[in-house]
């Protein structure tokens, strides 16, 4: 980078010195906030670094910007402290939302961490899921509208500006209707959210210039995500990196307001310029906090959940926050044990199970799936189809012996770890 060369700016981390870009709608202004010792801070339209690189602020008449696409804060203001902000963001989320008090408390501390989600190395994201009409979308309006820089898009979107914005804004993706109808838009929406939690994994896509000369581009997508979808990701590894809120699961509080009023703008304006303070004041202090840790669970759920439960202070709240996500991620085992994959996997360990040795027929795995789960099916499944689900599913190799197709009795190993991992035994 050529010295002086000016930059536009959205955030930067320099040494000891934060750097956040701010938006004043009412001025039609946008400028850089920069905090150099510990919450102190001072709007400035140009910040030289240490690289030589002079950095100014994105323009005001960026569309996205402008209209709102992607949410900013106009100025720092005091947050108090954190159990205060944490709590008026609950009461603003309960206002406008109804969602159980557990995942209330969970979103409210989610927002939080979005806004010092660079602190940790692994994220986990959340989801509502339920029918039309069941509040998806306004809770996405809600909680999104408090999180840091956050993105608005839809199913109705490509993917091709999601993976330009994140890379260039970075900050928190909300997603709505995240049940992409065409296999390719859900294939590089699933690389964007598998990618998504850790830092330092772009998605590689290719380019192609004016000179129609076709150039690799790596596409930063790290960051918080919320989701609102109807069903469900068919990648198990998303699938478990989500903590999901079930909506439309009862009836909707009285006192939840049909129309948002327009003072919900201003008072999530106001909580996000707190936030950023919070931010200013607390970046380099966050890390991760291994007391957090869920003891008996999996490497998985605590890859999720660490980050979150970081930030929650007072002990009785972090263990109901431990118990209630341990108890979704219960939920989500005993579902993912009723996929096909899996009643095969079952019938796999029984058919091993029932032979001291050697190899498995896979005829009698067959046997076994259709004993148990004919009538779910409306037939018997085929050995062709079982052997299919055991190659592409569960990543295990059938061989030819004696005229029959087998599981070899190496694969018995493999078999009794992944039904130990998954619950079936």
């Amino acid at each position: 980078m050529a010295e002086n060369a000016k930059v536009p700016t959205v955030s930067r981390v320099s040494s000891d010195t934060l750097i956040e870009l701010v938006y004043d709608a009412g001025k039609r202004s946008t400028a850089l906030i920069v905090s150099r010792f510990g919450g102190l801070w001072n709007a400035e339209q140009e910040v030289r670094i240490e690289t030589g690189e002079v950095l100014v602020p994105y323009a005001a008449s960026n569309n996205l910007i402008r209209s709102g696409c992607v949410l900013l804060p106009s100025a720092p203001e005091e947050y108090g402290s954190k159990a205060e902000l944490v709590a008026d963001i609950r009461a603003f989320l309960h206002r406008y939302v109804d969602l159980t008090p557990e995942f209330e408390a969970i979103a409210a501390y989610y927002v939080l961490l979005s806004w010092v989600h660079d602190r940790f190395g692994e994220l986990g994201y959340l989801r509502l899921r339920g029918d039309y009409g069941t509040g998806k979308t306004r809770g996405l309006l809600a909680i999104g509208s408090l999180c840091y820089r956050p993105f608005f898009a839809s199913g109705a979107s490509t993917t091709s500006p999601i993976f330009n914005i994140l890379d260039t804004f970075g900050g928190t993706l909300v997603l709505d209707e995240a049940d992409f109808p065409y296999s390719d838009a859900r294939a590089d929406l699933v690389k964007i959210l598998n990618n998504g939690t850790v830092p330092g994994m772009p998605v590689l896509r290719t380019l192609q210039n004016r000179y129609k000369e076709y150039n690799p581009y790596a596409f930063s997508v790290f960051g918080p995500k919320l989701i609102a979808m109807r069903g469900s990701f068919r990648d198990v590894a998303l699938e478990s990196r989500l903590i999901t809120e079930e909506t439309g699961t009862r009836p909707l509080r009285s006192d939840i307001p049909i129309q948002l009023p327009k003072s919900l703008k201003e008072e999530a304006l106001s909580l996000r310029n707190r936030l950023l303070h919070f931010r200013l004041c607390e970046f380099f202090s966050v890390n991760p906090d291994t007391s957090a840790l869920m003891k008996d669970a999996e490497p998985r759920l605590n890859q999720t959940a660490s980050g979150l439960l970081s930030l929650v202070d007072d002990p009785a709240e972090r263990q109901r926050m431990q118990t209630d996500i341990a108890a979704r991620h219960a939920d989500f085992e005993t579902e993912r044990r009723s996929a096909p994959d899996m009643a095969v996997l079952a019938a796999t360990h029984a058919a091993f199970a029932a032979r001291t040795s050697g190899p498995v027929p896979i005829g009698d795995i067959a046997e076994l799936f259709n004993a148990k789960h004919r009538a779910a099916y409306g037939q018997a499944m085929s050995n062709k189809w079982i052997g299919y689900m055991l190659r592409s599913r569960l990543n295990l190799e059938a061989r030819k012996s004696g005229g029959v197709y087998v599981l070899p009795a190496s694969e018995r190993q493999r078999v009794e770890s992944m039904a130990k991992r998954h619950g079936i035994i």
